[in-house]
């Protein structure tokens, strides 16, 4: 009952947000609290969501310091040669933006927190997808994607989890999956390209101010501008084509955009622009420090560090990381309070977001849906599938991970599948490697704090979001296992 119960609930909350019938906020609080009822359990819901809410707080806490502190580091402009960096790759190809989304969200990355490499890859492509007219949902969809590969990173979490849970060394684990990771990388790229090529159709070839674009004025006879949201520059009046009304019009439409949390755009006509034609955040923002840059990126260097040597808890390493930003970048006091006001929409979102979370986790692992959930799906593994149990495992790994946190799999699963492969003589260590490819669909789960800020500061849907990724970060999950069986690392 409990089994189907829990199914049911994680069905009924998909279908309901997909659908756009309730905000994800609602649905994580309304369901659960309406299926714990069915399960005969309401009297408890106090305690499991007092539960949920306690485990997830310092999840919360974390978000919330680093929403502040690397909003402050966009702020200051410490990102800004990296995003320089992407958009000059860009330049205004829609296939080369949707590539630069993916590079940029694998590089950010490598310092293992989703919502940070959601904040940076948002806040610099944001301005170029609108000005262009491309689509967010494909900006979401391969950022989140991109970051789920990285997300093994051992510094990530779910590879410490694996390793903690079967007591096996991380590294053991990690280093002969680099193969199989790069492999889903390589096709997270080339994903990016073809999602890219298929937006260059759809808007046709542009070109921003500055740069030449010798099949711009063909493709815009050939296919319809789409235009960007109300109340932004359309796609058409953003670009300039080689013809002399685009020549004329460029210098109306050259303005830089601020990212999302920075300052307001700097007007300007194109000799505002740099060399590559665009920059995604605003150059001539008042909140730039160019003196305190080192400053800056070696607070950033030494609070990553700690964070991965695990001097401190990473919600306390935040709290004081962005006490301290805001003292040395911002000294006076109606400069922090502006800075934290333009950082406190993204805040509320995604603490609201965690703490309503906090009631469905709660309620699944409360009433026990999780574990009879788990244990049928292993009790229907064939007795024939044992010496196989790596491909099952990374084959369960996508909607255990999906429909789970990586605490309920890793500590709560993986051992009993580590335990049946181990009757089969298959090793902990291949077990552990193919938990691991799940994880490019896991960072899109409704259970994951830092979709809600990718999704939050790109003003998507989440329900468009899931509905576009799922696919892709699904297949992608299942090259890396495909590449990992090819290798013979799984």
């Amino acid at each position: 009952m409990l089994t189907f119960l829990g199914f049911a609930m994680i069905a009924t909350f998909l279908v309901l947000i997909m659908m756009k019938k309730m905000s994800p906020i609602a649905a994580l609080v309304l369901i659960p609290a309406l299926f714990c009822v069915f399960a005969g359990k309401g009297a408890h819901l106090g305690d499991y969501v007092i539960d949920g809410v306690g485990k997830l707080a310092p999840t919360a806490a974390m978000l919330m310091f680093a929403i502040v502190y690397f909003g402050v580091m966009i702020d200051v402009g410490l990102f800004d040669p990296i995003v320089r960096g992407i958009l000059r790759f860009c330049k205004a190809d829609p296939v080369r933006v949707v590539v630069g989304t993916a590079v940029l969200a694998a590089i950010v990355s490598l310092d293992g927190d989703g919502s940070t490499t959601f904040m940076i890859t948002v806040s610099a492509m944001y301005p170029l997808y609108k000005r262009l007219g491309l689509s967010l949902v494909v900006m979401t969809g391969v950022a989140a994607t991109a970051n789920g590969v990285m997300n093994t990173l051992p510094w990530g979490g779910p590879t410490a989890r694996a390793a903690t849970a079967l007591k096996v060394d991380a590294a053991d684990i990690f280093v002969p999956m680099i193969p199989a990771l790069a492999v889903g990388l390589l096709f997270v790229f080339v994903l990016a390209y073809v999602l890219g090529v298929k937006e260059r159709r759809r808007v046709g070839t542009l070109a921003l101010p500055g740069q030449a674009a010798p099949e711009a004025a063909e493709a815009a006879e050939e296919q319809e501008l789409v235009p960007a949201a109300p109340g932004t520059a359309t796609a058409a009046a953003a670009v300039t084509s080689t013809s002399a009304e685009g020549s004329a019009g460029s210098t109306a439409s050259g303005a830089s955009a601020a990212g999302p949390g920075s300052a307001a755009p700097h007007g300007g006509g194109s000799d505002a622009l740099p060399e590559g034609g665009f920059q995604g955040l605003d150059p001539h923002r008042p909140t730039l420090r160019p003196r305190l840059y080192w400053f800056n990126a070696g607070l950033t260097v030494a609070l990553l560090t700690a964070m991965i040597m695990e001097l401190l808890p990473i919600p306390v390493l935040f709290l004081l990381g962005a006490a301290l930003a805001l003292t040395v970048n911002f000294p006076h006091m109606p400069d922090q309070k502006a800075r934290i006001a333009a950082h406190a929409d993204n805040v509320l979102n995604v603490a609201g977001m965690v703490f309503a979370a906090a009631v469905f986790t709660g309620v699944l692992t409360g009433t026990g849906m999780v574990k009879h959930m788990a244990d049928w799906l292993v009790g229907a593994i064939p007795e024939g599938m044992g010496p196989h149990m790596a491909l099952v495992t990374g084959l369960l790994s996508l909607p255990l991970t999906y429909f789970m946190s990586n605490d309920g799999f890793y500590f709560g699963v993986l051992p009993v599948l580590a335990e049946a492969g181990a009757a089969h003589g298959v090793s902990s260590l291949e077990i552990a490697r193919a938990s691991l490819v799940g994880q490019a669909l896991h960072m899109s789960s409704p259970l994951v704090p830092a979709v809600y800020v990718l999704v939050g500061m790109a003003k998507v849907e989440f329900g468009d979001h899931t509905r576009f990724t799922v696919k892709w970060a699904a297949l992608t999950s299942l090259v890396v296992l495909l590449a990992g069986m090819l290798f013979g690392i799984i």
